[in-house]
């Protein structure tokens, strides 16, 4: 049945724990009914919802009701005059563990069946009241009121309550502590009054737990402070510090170990960082700028000097100038040079030797020694001696005077006055500097420069056979230097530079260079030139040149070799004037025939004796041209240029062809005799191959022959090998089958050998364990046969000894008592009998004795009771049935049976 049909059923069965809202139409008011319960519907009633379980709020829980009805004081619902539950609108009510109660209607759950929030240990709820309420133990809330419910504990929700948060202790450890900050007046948990915003510190280790009013800011925790550190510090506002020293606002201070190992800085302190130990060994030293004095306070401007061996900490203010520096260790090649800062130099040498040192004084300090320079002292270079060979220098000057001098050959140290010297040079010649210039080939070429030493002096090698010449401009005067010798420039020296001709045809300023080679050498040019006949013509000329100068040559004439600038383009252009000139009033044709000629005599004139000379002789430099060389000549008209190409071409083929006829004919005549040579070669070769196939077929029939014999040979010997081998194999094969079945044997011998001894040991166990088991059983008689004379007790058979002949009975109880005897002693042994009875009865053992003894000896019967003997030993009634029982007893049988008449 679905929910529609069941609130239009006129029956509804209602469950234990449940429960329905009838709204009764009449009047408007709907009611609770409770299960269990059959409800049979009205006609002006109507069931709002199916039956619901009522709520249920185990132990521990807890839910909200929101708009719950009203209650008197014994907890019973208020209705109105219209049978209407009360309601508290807009309210609400907690319900804790209760019955299951059922929701009236108006009544909602805002929050459903909740576990009760538990709080642990060292945990806390921040709470906060909403409304005004007085608690249970008279202490009166306001709203807006806040405080802790401490764990642990289960926290009871109350509606006038909020839960703001849940706190948690903050645990301190060693060389910890928590910061705390107050959100508003009030006392903290030491009971300190705080005012708001209120910083301090807890440092007690363990777990704390901030109050209502107080919140965490961070965990501070300690610098451990050692001898290689150390903190500074700055105080943020006046206090008193943990060594009780007051402090003011921005006052720095240092903490070190000597003060505390572990430093936990307060909230009025801030950490500007942390120091690091300056260790200075015996070599090193430092300069400590703005030094703190002995009143704590920093020296502005001041400066000390600290040496090694020592290790200290820089106070707040202070800083080392260059850091740490190692002393100043010189040899007897090294020195200082010192500059005074102050006017008080507390120089111990400069007082021992009467010097005073003025501020700005500059003195030199030379090894061996080792310097550590004082405060007012300033260390301005570090000088170390220069080694200079006898073709090395450098440039010095002067600082007072400006003078620079070139020191060479000697090893020098520069004063306090001087400096090194850079001496600069054109580009040009910085070029030249690096670069081999007596090579021909390396011109023209991008060489890598390498980067020259500018206070060196400048050197220049001077080849063989050439010359340089160096202008100094402040003596005015020039000097020439010839090869092979080192030119060493003075400070106000510079090299001439050559700018000669080059290229074909030349072009002038194509060579630069600083020497002079004074040749042989040669020079190539192009020229044009013009016959009578107007044929324009290119010769290729080569001249060879030299400087006509002997060694030692005078001063005068080694200065005219650089009057000339340019002695190439000068020379070729001289003597392509003179050829020009010659070739002009001649034909083409007599050119081209005597085209050496006419140079020749072109270029080297005639003498007095009209014959051509052998040297051309320029008289301003004493350059000397020798001879000249013609190369080529091309004409420059293409026509002519064509017929010439065309007649060398004809004259050459003319020589090729009879070079061709020749050379057909004498290659057939050598074909002829190498056909003929051949011939006779294969006919002595068809010989040869003749003999060497005899020779063959005599080989091979002797190899055959060999082979056979040898196949036979081999095969007897392999069959008597193969026989030798399966005889050697069936020996061994025997004695291999000899030794398994010995083998064999041995094992089955020591198997049967193994059996027989576990066979053996397990007999002998077997009849110790017998004997034990023997032995055992003797034991439990003997202990059983003891305890039935202990149960029958002295009195008992001394009863027994001591009956009378008026108890004695007929022969009929003698064998019954004798069968008795003879059975009991049968069950107990007759060594036990003897060994006990005589002790229970010392006086009586005669009489008692002789009877079971004779019982003893008698073949045991079956009979359970044994009388026979009663009468012979004296024993009533009672006390044999007694005895009986006992008997029985100790059998292991059933006794409640057996009647006083058995």
């Amino acid at each position: 049945m679905d929910a529609d049909q069941l609130l239009g059923a006129s029956i509804i069965r209602i469950p234990p724990h449940h429960y329905i809202h009838v709204l009764d139409q009449n009047t408007n008011i709907a009611r609770v009914e409770l299960g269990p319960l059959t409800y049979i519907r009205q006609d002006n009633e109507r069931v709002l919802f199916a039956p619901v379980r009522m709520i249920m709020v185990p132990p521990r829980h807890y839910c909200v009701v929101l708009n719950p009805v009203a209650r008197n004081a014994e907890g019973q619902v208020q209705f109105d005059a219209s049978g209407q539950a009360k309601l508290r609108h807009a309210d609400l009510e907690i319900r804790l563990t209760q019955d299951p109660f059922p929701l009236f209607p108006g009544e909602e759950i805002q929050k459903d069946v909740t576990p009760l929030q538990i709080v642990y240990p060292d945990t806390a709820l921040r709470l906060q009241a909403l409304l005004d309420f007085e608690e249970e133990g008279g202490e009166k809330r306001v709203a807006g009121d806040e405080w802790l419910f401490e764990g642990p504990g289960t926290y009871i929700p109350r509606k006038e309550v909020a839960v703001l948060e849940v706190i948690k202790a903050t645990v301190i450890r060693e060389n910890q502590a928590i910061r705390l900050q107050a959100r508003k007046e009030g006392l903290d948990r030491s009971g300190v009054q705080r005012v708001t915003g209120e910083e301090w510190q807890v440092s007690k280790v363990g777990a704390y737990l901030p109050g209502a009013h107080e919140e965490v800011v961070d965990i501070v925790n300690a610098f451990i402070l050692t001898d290689k550190n150390a903190l500074h510090v700055r105080a943020l506002r006046p206090f008193r510090d943990a060594g009780g020293r007051e402090r003011r606002t921005g006052e720095e201070w240092l903490v070190t170990v000597a003060d505390r190992e572990a430093h936990i800085p307060s909230v009025a302190e801030e950490i500007v960082g942390v120091v690091d130990v300056t260790t200075l060994n015996s070599r090193q030293y430092c300069v400590v700028l703005d030094p703190v004095g002995a009143d704590g306070k920093p020296q502005l401007g001041q400066k000390r000097v600290v040496k090694g061996e020592r290790s200290f900490f820089l106070r707040p203010g202070e800083h080392l100038e260059n850091g740490i520096q190692d002393v100043y260790v010189l040899s007897e090649e090294e020195g200082l040079v010192l500059r005074a800062l102050d006017e008080e130099e507390g120089e111990s040498r400069a007082k021992k030797r009467g010097i005073q040192r003025r501020p700005g004084d500059r003195w030199m300090l030379r090894g061996p020694i080792e310097y550590v320079p004082p405060a007012t002292v300033e260390v301005l270079l570090r000088r170390d001696a220069i080694p200079l060979d006898e073709n090395e220098g450098i440039y010095v000057r002067d600082i007072k005077t400006g003078k620079v001098r070139a020191v060479i050959g000697q090893t020098y140290m520069l004063t306090q006055d001087e400096e090194l010297w850079e001496k600069e040079l054109p580009a040009n010649v910085e070029t030249l500097l690096s670069q081999s210039l007596a090579d021909r080939s390396e011109r023209g070429r991008n060489l890598a420069q390498a980067e020259r030493d500018k206070t060196r002096v400048v050197s220049y090698r001077v080849p063989h056979n050439a010359a340089v010449q160096v202008y100094d401009y402040r003596e005015k005067k020039a000097r020439v230097v010839f090869g092979p010798e080192m030119v060493m420039l003075g400070p106000d020296e510079q090299f001439t530079i050559l700018s000669l001709s080059g290229d074909k045809p030349k072009h002038p300023n194509v060579i630069k260079a600083i020497c002079l080679l004074l040749g042989p050498d040669f020079c190539t040019d192009i020229i044009t030139i013009e016959t009578a006949d107007h044929a324009r013509l290119q010769l290729q000329l080569s001249y060879n040149w030299h400087f006509d100068l002997k060694q030692p040559a005078e001063a005068a004439k080694a200065t005219a070799l650089f009057s000339v600038p340019d002695f190439v383009g000068d020379a070729c252009k001289a003597i392509a004037s003179r050829i020009r000139g010659a070739v002009a009033s001649v034909q083409f044709d007599d050119f081209h025939k005597n085209s050496n000629r006419i140079i020749c005599s072109a270029v080297f004139g005639f003498d007095e004796k009209l014959a051509v000379r052998s040297s051309l002789r320029f008289n301003q430099n004493g350059l000397v041209v020798s001879s000249v060389d013609i190369q080529s000549v091309e004409p420059v008209d293409q026509r002519t240029r064509d017929a010439l190409q065309k007649s060398v071409q004809l004259a050459i083929e003319i020589t090729t062809n009879s070079q061709e006829a020749t050379a057909r004919h004498e290659a057939e005549r050598l074909e002829q005799e190498a056909r003929g040579r051949l011939e006779r070669q294969k006919i002595t070769d068809q010989a040869e191959a003749e003999k060497a196939r005899k020779e063959l077929l005599e080989l091979e029939a002797q190899s055959a022959a060999v082979e056979s014999t040898g196949a036979a040979k081999a095969e007897a010997q392999s069959r008597a090998e193969a026989a030798r081998i399966q005889g050697e194999a069936a020996v061994e094969e025997a004695k291999l089958k000899a030794e398994a079945q010995k083998i064999e044997a041995d094992a089955e011998l020591a198997r049967l050998c193994k059996a027989r001894e576990q066979e053996l040991n397990y007999k002998k166990e077997m009849d110790q364990l017998e004997v034990q088991k023997q032995q055992k059983l003797a034991e439990i008689e003997s202990l059983r046969f003891k305890e039935l004379i202990e149960s029958l007790g002295t009195e008992t058979l001394k009863e027994m000894a001591r009956a009378g002949p008026e108890l004695q009975v007929s022969q009929h109880w003698d064998s019954k008592l004798t069968s008795f005897c003879s059975g009991f002693a049968s069950q107990i042994g007759i060594n036990n009998l003897i060994k006990h009875v005589p002790c229970f009865l010392p006086g009586e053992a005669p009489a008692v004795f002789g009877p079971v003894l004779m019982a003893a000896a008698l073949p045991q019967q079956s009979v359970i009771f044994q009388i026979c003997m009663m009468r012979r030993m004296r024993i009533t009634h009672k006390q044999g049935c007694g005895l009986y029982v006992s008997f029985l007893s100790l059998q292991g049988l059933r006794t409640d049976s057996c009647s006083e008449g058995d």
